[in-house]
């Protein structure tokens, strides 16, 4: 038996996606830098491989279910299901095994972190399997796989041993940073199907999108993250203010990308190849990771408010 093919529905080359869960390693390190030490590097790098075996369950199952879906899709009719290469099976009892091995990993290390993997798969359901499959909706495709950003910070931060919760602003804002990059995905695989039949045989949910309507979600996640962004700042550390024109520029230059035609944007397993939407990404996260830990007074007291002498 070719096992080429079963590794190739788990995705491996997607479990870049789980560095993720970084942000919510560095917000534990704000919140009490005594949490972070040598002690607790295995049970991050456990934490890691759950994300991923259990990303790589969802990946499956996604697989499964699309499959005829796949066949109307100009590259996905190429895969392994679509293409004959998998016994189905077989497929469903790697789904399960998979599932079953990063529990079993997450609650090992802690049980906050076992929970927050168990919503991360149970997200994988809710997106794929009917009768909710969250996929085939518009705007709910993408609010749901979009939550799975927050889910991961959940489990770097969990991962860490520290047992509050992570502040809400803070995963509503990685919430709607995850759709605004769904949603920009979803709006270059609108452009590059060109053809509105064809595209809702390939996703359901692309009989109820425009490219307008794509384009307003898209604004409407960027700044609905922008204002939760905002407010994280406002009350914890005014300094990161100082990070955000680059932010911007980094989502502005990913948008540049999705109006390119074949775009990138519909792959983010091999984003990491566009060196300067990777530069501009590394000194984002960088500046936001200095500035979270620096203190500036003379540059928070500008924004209290100027109270003129009586």
């Amino acid at each position: 038996m070719n096992l080429l093919p079963y590794i190739d529905i788990a995705r491996p080359s997607h479990w870049i996606k789980n560095i993720f869960i970084l942000p919510g390693i560095l917000l534990v390190g704000y919140f009490d830098p005594s949490a972070l030490n040598f002690s607790i590097l295995g049970n991050l790098m456990l934490a890691f491989a759950a994300a991923c075996l259990i990303a790589s369950s969802n990946y499956v199952i996604n697989e499964i279910l699309d499959a005829e879906k796949d066949k109307h899709h100009p590259e996905k009719k190429h895969r392994p299901i679509p293409s004959g290469q998998v016994n189905i099976r077989l497929a469903y009892l790697e789904w399960l095994v998979l599932a079953v091995l990063g529990l079993l990993l997450a609650f090992w290390v802690q049980p906050l972190l076992g929970f927050s993997a168990l919503m991360l798969w149970v997200m994988g359901l809710i997106y794929n399997v009917e009768p909710l499959r969250m996929k085939d909706v518009a705007y709910g495709d993408v609010i749901c796989e979009s939550i799975n950003n927050p889910i991961r910070m959940a489990m770097g931060w969990y991962a860490t041993g520290f047992l509050a919760m992570p502040p809400l602003s803070v995963l509503m804002a990685y919430w709607m940073f995850g759709a605004f990059l769904m949603a920009m995905k979803r709006f270059a695989e609108y452009r590059m199907i060109n053809d509105p039949e064809r595209a809702s045989r390939y996703r359901k949910s692309f009989g109820q999108y425009t490219e307008e309507k794509l384009l307003e979600s898209i604004f409407f996640y960027g700044a609905f993250f922008g204002m939760l962004s905002g407010i994280f700042m406002a009350r914890y550390q005014v300094e990161l203010v100082l990070a955000t024109p680059v932010v911007a520029y980094t989502m502005a230059y990913y948008m540049h990308l999705g109006f390119k035609p074949n775009s990138p944007v519909q792959f983010p397993e091999i984003l990491w190849k566009q060196k300067k939407l990777m530069a501009l990404s590394l000194l984002s996260f960088g500046l936001c990771s200095v500035l979270l830990f620096w203190d500036l007074p003379a540059f928070t007291d500008l924004f209290h408010p100027w109270i003129s002498p009586q």
